[in-house]
């Protein structure tokens, strides 16, 4: 894994692990002087700090994450496509796609860099650990910047299916458009008024008994904007353990992922021209098996 980057602000800050301590709280102190006595803190050219080491603002330093301990997610992604840009992945439910908190090796990143030699293997999107399908990955920097664009410009066709309760009473089929913002907890998003920044289309695709298997289709790419929509609908996804109401942290259920699959993405290839449309190999639980769990 490639180092982590961060731009040193003007501040009051001493020495570097005043700084590190400071700027990254949820990292125990001991293991900054850890870090800065192993030589795992680089600045601009490469040169190792020590934890003395005069803080400098205005520049770019360098750190290697580590984690004590990680716990193997047993599930393994999948390579659908590549050429020399890209690379479209295939993920299971429960695996991260970057490193971030208790992962580091055991992300979908870190995994295809280590499987493929990659070195500058990076995603162009980003899903929920939790949800399940297409992720595409920019191979080279310098083509890297074409991709960015068709997500800015919302050129790329994506669309999700999710399994949640079903209510005949609402408008099928649904042009949701709201404004999402994070709320009093870092975990959640919700809903407020405003100028309109999330848009999804929201169909029915099979009505069982209590539940329905829907197609997600996203214009914007908020946090957790699906999640958000239907659960503001009164139609949490089936297996959501942050909406409508949080659960502690480490109590994720492999046997009941959320119902929530990146299942198909398509677009015009920028720097080709061609038509690029890949799909999902991975399908959702039946409603019949969800609605015998209820």
């Amino acid at each position: 894994m490639g180092a982590s980057v961060v731009f040193t602000p003007p501040g009051s800050w001493a020495t570097a692990f005043d700084f590190f301590s400071t700027r990254f709280p949820r990292i125990p102190a001991t293991e900054w002087q850890q870090r800065l006595a192993q030589g795992d803190v680089l600045d601009a050219h490469g040169t190792p700090l020590r934890n003395d080491s005069p803080y400098q603002a205005g520049q770019h330093w360098y750190y290697f994450r580590a984690v004590a301990h990680e716990e193997p997610i047993p599930f393994e992604a999948t390579v659908l496509w590549q050429d020399e840009h890209l690379l479209v992945a295939d993920k299971p439910h429960f695996l991260p796609v970057v490193p971030s908190g208790h992962y580091l090796q055991e992300t979908l990143l870190v995994r295809l860099k280590n499987l493929l030699d990659i070195p500058d293997l990076a995603p162009l999107h980003r899903l929920d650990r939790d949800t399940a399908g297409l992720v595409l990955f920019s191979k080279t920097p310098a083509s890297r910047g074409a991709y960015h664009s068709l997500f800015r410009d919302h050129a790329m066709r994506k669309t999700y299916e999710a399994v949640a309760p079903w209510d005949a009473a609402l408008p099928w089929p649904i042009h949701r458009a709201t404004r999402i913002q994070p709320s009093a907890h870092f975990m959640q998003q919700v809903e407020v008024d405003g100028i309109v920044n999330a848009i999804t289309d929201i169909a029915p695709l099979e009505v069982g008994t209590r539940l329905a298997r829907y197609a997600l289709s996203p214009i914007t790419g908020q946090r957790h904007q699906l999640r958000v929509h239907m659960a503001a609908l009164g139609l949490p996804l089936v297996g959501d353990g942050i909406y409508p109401h949080l659960t502690p942290e480490g109590t994720a259920d492999y046997a009941r992922p959320l119902q929530l699959l990146a299942k198909s993405i398509a677009f015009t290839d920028p720097l080709s021209g061609e038509t690029r449309q890949f799909h999902s190999q991975r399908t959702l639980r039946s409603l019949a098996a969800l609605e015998a769990e209820l």
